[in-house]
C-alpha cells in the first residue's frame, strides 16, 4: 500500500485547498455549513479516482481539480441530505450538519454544492463530462428514495438491496472514474471499462462500510455503532443474519424496524447475534468478490504509477476500518 499512501500524501493537498477555496465563495447563509462537511474529513476516493484514470489514460494537463472535485462536492451534498433525512447525531466524529447550524440552512447548502458541482463540470465544455454528472446526480438520488421506500418496509430481499448500494454509492464512484477516463479523451470501450472498476469498487466500499456498522467502535467510524440498525436500514449483515434465522425471528424483527419499535436491549442483541454469527465478516467476503471483478476491469490499461496505485486502492477497501 506504500504507493497507494505516497500518492494520495502528494495529491490531496491541491485537492482539499481547491475544495476549500470553492467553498469560501458560497453565500454566507451556506459557506460554514459547506465548509464543515467538507472539512470533516473524508478519504476524498472520488477526486483521486477521477483523476487517477485521467492521468493512466496519459492526460497531461493540470486542469483536472474543477471535475475532480465536482465529484467531492456531490458527496458531499449527499452526506448533508442523508444525516438530515436519517436525523443522524454524527457525521465523521463530528456534529452533524442540521444540528449544528439547522436543518434548513443544511438543505439549502446540499443544494448549493449540487449546483456548485454542475457549474464546476461545466467548465471544461465538454458534453459528455455535463452529462456524466447529470447522469450520477440522478442515480444517487434514485438510490437514496429507493433507500427510503425499502425502510418503510423492509424484507429480506438481497436484489433490492443490491439495487440501493448501487444506486446511492456505487453509481457515483463509477461516475468519477468515467470523469477522468472522458477527461483524458478515453474510447468507449476504456470509459466502459474504468466505469465498470469504480461501479465495482463502489460495491464493496459499501458493503464493507455496511460491515463496520456491526463491527467497529464510534470513536473509529465516527458514527454509532449499530447506527443502521437503529435507525431500521436492512443491510447485509442483517440479511444474513435473517437468512440463518427461524421465520418468526425473522418478521418480528422486521416488524420491529418497520414501526421502530426495537428498544436498545433488542438492538443490543440483534448486534450481538451478528457478531457471535461473524456476519460483518462474511460481508467482508462478499465485498472481497467485487474488489477482484474491479481490479480484473484494469487489466488492458497502460502500466505505470496510476495502474499501480488503481489496484493497491482497489484491495486498501478491504482492508479500511473507517
Amino acid at each position: 500500500m506504500n504507493d497507494l499512501l505516497r500518492y494520495f500524501q502528494r495529491e490531496l493537498p491541491a485537492i482539499n485547498d481547491f475544495l476549500d477555496a470553492e467553498a469560501d465563495l458560497l453565500n454566507g447563509l451556506v459557506r460554514d455549513v459547506a465548509k464543515h462537511i467538507i472539512g470533516s474529513g473524508g478519504k476524498r476516493i472520488r477526486p483521486m479516482l477521477t483523476l487517477l484514470f485521467a492521468r493512466s489514460l496519459g492526460y497531461g494537463k493540470d486542469d483536472y481539480l474543477a471535475i475532480a472535485c465536482a465529484l467531492e462536492l456531490l458527496h458531499s451534498a449527499t452526506l448533508l441530505h442523508d444525516d438530515f433525512l436519517d436525523d443522524a447525531e454524527l457525521r465523521r466524529g463530528k456534529v452533524a450538519s442540521h444540528l449544528k447550524f439547522g436543518r434548513t440552512e443544511t438543505i439549502l447548502a446540499g443544494d448549493a454544492l449540487l449546483a456548485l458541482a454542475n457549474e464546476m463540470g461545466a467548465r471544461y465544455g465538454n458534453a459528455r463530462l455535463s452529462w456524466l454528472l447529470a447522469r450520477g446526480i440522478m442515480e444517487t438520488a434514485v438510490g437514496e428514495i429507493e433507500e427510503i421506500e425499502f425502510s418503510k418496509k423492509p424484507s429480506l430481499d438481497r436484489e433490492r438491496y443490491m439495487r440501493i448500494i448501487i444506486g446511492k454509492t456505487a453509481r457515483l464512484i463509477e461516475c468519477a472514474c468515467r470523469c477522468g477516463a472522458a477527461l483524458a479523451g478515453a474510447t468507449p470501450e476504456q470509459e466502459d471499462a474504468a466505469g465498470e472498476y469504480g461501479l465495482n469498487l463502489g460495491i464493496a466500499f459499501q458493503l464493507v462500510d455496511d460491515a463496520l456498522d456491526y463491527a467497529s467502535p464510534t470513536s473509529e467510524t465516527g458514527k454509532p455503532e449499530g447506527g443502521d440498525l437503529r435507525e431500521g436500514k436492512v443491510t447485509l449483515p442483517l440479511i444474513l443474519l435473517m437468512e440463518d434465522g427461524d421465520e418468526a425471528g425473522r418478521e418480528s424483527l422486521l416488524e420491529g424496524l418497520q414501526d421502530g419499535s426495537l428498544t436498545a436491549s433488542q438492538c443490543e442483541a440483534v448486534l450481538e447475534q451478528v457478531r457471535e454469527g461473524r456476519y460483518s465478516e462474511k460481508t467482508r467476503d462478499e465485498a472481497s468478490a467485487y474488489v477482484e471483478k474491479a481490479k480484473a476491469c484494469l487489466d488492458g490499461f497502460p502500466p505505470g504509477e496510476e495502474l499501480t496505485v488503481l489496484k493497491q486502492a482497489a484491495d486498501f477497501v478491504l482492508t479500511r476500518t473507517k
